[in-house]
């Protein structure tokens, strides 16, 4: 009897999920399969998008939300730490620093201005409006770089609470929907081309998956440009998170005691090996696709973990002063990347 309690309570071996967790990750790839069939149904909404709203409706269904909450949990809760990161590292296949050279330096410059500005001007506004924990960083991680993949990074490196995660893809993941109808409608408004279209839209909007579904409205050439411009915010992700995770090794630093945190967050370093390896060119294309769809199911199944841990009573609290910030941060980037654009091709 005394072997078989040790055994039963000996550590799931490596690369196998612990039973507590199985529960919450069949529910993740169930979610998974819905917004796939969600997107193939309805291809202008992007598969991440309907994996995070699906995620909050399993959390307040009636008949999920005591399963999503309890016994569902652990598993969901990892699926939106562990298999983040992994998505995050895959994401960097989709990055050649040749791509980075062909935007040319005006572009790039752009870009980080962009970046910059957004990142800091809403992460100041949501400490100033007095969002609670890392909201207001994890906020703009998301407007500035490239929506829930950022924000997940952000909070790994910071160690947030899930239910700031939450809270934050929530917001971003809703905003980054509208664009996908808002700004398709001001092109002929705002008197832009298709390659202009597709860089403003690969500047202001979040995910890539947006990205896509936003500049597609205008053709090949605006979707060429907006992926190459999207992608471009992607490689700032790195420097970022390096930058986030040296601040709290310097807070814990003052923290007798305190462990210490690696000054590059592991996932990172793999996110950078992957564009390396993407810029040797030594992948044959149908590795490329393979890993793209790899990527595309794991931060799925991420962003319903994350979407599972949002609590709407709890949004609905800080409701104002969420929508407050996240409108400003939404006007701030499509203005700055409006602006680079003009500035660019006059």
């Amino acid at each position: 009897m005394a072997l078989l309690r040790e055994r039963s309570a000996a550590p799931a071996a490596p690369g196998r999920p612990a039973p507590a967790r199985r529960p919450g990750l069949a529910l993740a790839v169930l979610g998974v399969a819905l917004a796939w069939s969600v997107h193939r149904l309805l291809p202008g909404v992007p598969m991440l998008t309907a994996a995070v709203v699906l995620g909050v409706a399993a959390a307040h269904l009636p008949r999920l939300r005591t399963l999503v909450r309890t016994t569902a949990r652990p598993g969901l809760s990892y699926a939106g730490r562990r298999l983040m990161r992994a998505g995050i590292v895959l994401l960097g296949l989709n990055l050649a620093f040749d791509d980075i050279r062909a935007l040319g330096w005006g572009t790039v410059l752009m870009v980080v201005g962009v970046v910059t500005f957004t990142l800091l001007g809403t992460w100041w506004l949501g400490r100033r409006l007095g969002l609670p924990g890392d909201q207001p960083l994890l906020i703009a991680a998301g407007y500035a770089v490239c929506g829930a993949s950022a924000i997940g990074a952000v909070g790994e490196a910071r160690g947030s609470d899930e239910r700031d995660a939450a809270t934050s893809v929530a917001l971003v993941t809703l905003c980054g929907t509208l664009a996908i109808a808002v700004l398709p409608l001001l092109q002929g408004v705002l008197g832009l081309s298709d390659a202009e279209f597709g860089r403003w839209a690969g500047a202001s909007v979040h995910d890539v998956g947006q990205v896509v579904a936003t500049a597609q409205t205008a053709g090949g050439a605006a979707l060429g440009e907006a992926v190459l411009v999207k992608l471009m915010r992607v490689a700032l992700l790195a420097p970022i998170v390096a930058a986030v995770a040296l601040g709290v090794r310097r807070g814990r630093a003052r923290a007798a005691g305190a462990p210490r945190v690696p000054l590059v967050p592991l996932f990172v370093v793999g996110f950078l090996a992957a564009v390396t390896l993407r810029s040797t060119g030594l992948l044959p294309q149908a590795a490329l696709d393979t890993a793209h769809t790899v990527q595309e199911l794991l931060l799925a199944a991420a962003l319903f973990g994350l979407g599972s841990a949002v609590d709407l009573p709890a949004l609905a609290r800080t409701g104002g002063r969420v929508a407050v910030l996240g409108l400003c941060a939404w006007v701030t980037v499509a203005g700055l990347s409006y602006g680079g654009v003009l500035l660019l091709s006059g």
